[in-house]
């Protein structure tokens, strides 16, 4: 049998099983669509802030405009974002269900650039980082004077993380009637960080709200330093559960057991700006694995003058040859304050 027929035009003409009407289409077996890469734009998309996370559920406010008012809606992450870590602060872009009515569900389908990104790690060996909180300007540290025992070289860990984020530190000194402060003040006192001393019946919460006005701050602090009770002083809806101290261990219980943004009204000025407070829960480390030597010096900006005359090239460890730390721990420039802050910064850096 030949392969090739000759029609009137004398052209080969394929045919039998090699003719292109006898080329079948594999059948599509969920008869539906072809799958595409593009995707829907989402012109139709509200922005809102997540202001709370629980369990791959989101809560996002939504502003009020002219069309409709200020609204809480409760919101999924939508398939595309499943790998894209999504956490209080965050501007997202809402589709779906919108209305904020009870038993509705959003979906989120985007999410802003960030501005800042406070994380952690487990631990210092860990590079794993965890995100916390995302578009915060500042971070309040909350410490107790006593009851616990306020820990230097926590305090030294938050201030890093935030400069590393990019935020402002603020500092928060509790229970004040129990003990003076003012000896664990001075280890901070070249980096003028802003301090408030707080205390049962002396809260300074006027002066507290006016810092927080018209920006996003997280609050961070060792279990049982007061942190919920201040943010309770602060927001007086927030309800937020309280604890104590083990008379024992001299440690706090984990009390707060999610972070939640609250927003905190503006008192004694017309027309001033709320604020938004993030509640964190307590730890008792604080681990800055995933943070580059670079971002830890940045959270010793006392030693900069010192470090700036360093050799090149030097790691400014304890081993480090000819490191100006050394050299002005030596000649008395750093006082015993300053030398505690280099062991702690080559703590770190170790």
């Amino acid at each position: 049998m030949s392969w090739f027929t000759v029609d009137d035009d004398d052209d080969d003409v394929p045919y039998g099983e090699y003719a292109d009407h006898e080329v079948r289409q594999r059948p599509n077996p969920k008869a539906n669509r072809p799958r595409t890469k593009r995707r829907p734009e989402h012109s139709d998309a509200v922005t809102g802030m997540v202001t709370a996370v629980d369990r791959g559920r989101y809560t996002a406010l939504i502003p009020g405009d002219a069309r409709s008012s200020e609204r809480t809606v409760l919101a999924a992450r939508a398939r595309e974002l499943r790998n894209t870590a999504i956490v209080i602060g965050d501007r997202v872009h809402l589709v779906g269900d919108v209305s904020g009515d009870e038993g509705s569900l959003a979906r989120i389908v985007g999410l802003d650039d960030r501005t800042t990104l406070l994380r952690r790690s487990a631990d210092d060996s860990d590079r794993l980082e965890r995100v916390m909180v995302a578009n915060a300007e500042q971070m309040l540290i909350v410490v107790a004077a006593a009851n616990p025992e306020p820990r230097v070289r926590l305090v030294d860990r938050y201030l890093v993380a935030a400069y590393d984020a990019g935020m402002q530190p603020l500092l928060c000194i509790t229970k004040t009637d129990l003990a003076s402060p003012d000896s664990f003040l001075e280890n901070f006192a070249a980096l003028e960080v802003p301090v408030f001393r707080s205390a049962p019946g002396a809260w300074p919460l006027e002066e507290i709200r006016e810092a927080l006005a018209g920006k996003t701050t997280v609050f961070v602090g060792h279990s049982g330093v007061g942190k919920s009770t201040l943010i309770n002083a602060l927001v007086p809806d927030a309800d937020r559960a309280v604890g104590h101290v083990n008379e024992v261990t001299g440690r706090g219980r984990h009390t707060s057991s999610s972070s939640v943004a609250l927003r905190v009204a503006t008192l004694g000025a017309e027309g001033g700006e709320s604020g938004w407070v993030v509640d964190t829960p307590g730890v008792r480390s604080f681990g800055l694995g995933h943070v580059t030597n670079d971002g830890i010096l940045r959270g010793f900006t006392d030693l900069v003058p010192y470090l700036d005359e360093c050799p090149r090239g030097c790691t400014h460890t304890s081993d480090a040859p000819d490191c100006e730390l050394d050299a002005a721990i030596a000649d008395g420039r750093l006082d015993a304050i300053g030398a505690q802050r280099v062991e702690s910064l080559r703590r770190l850096l170790s």
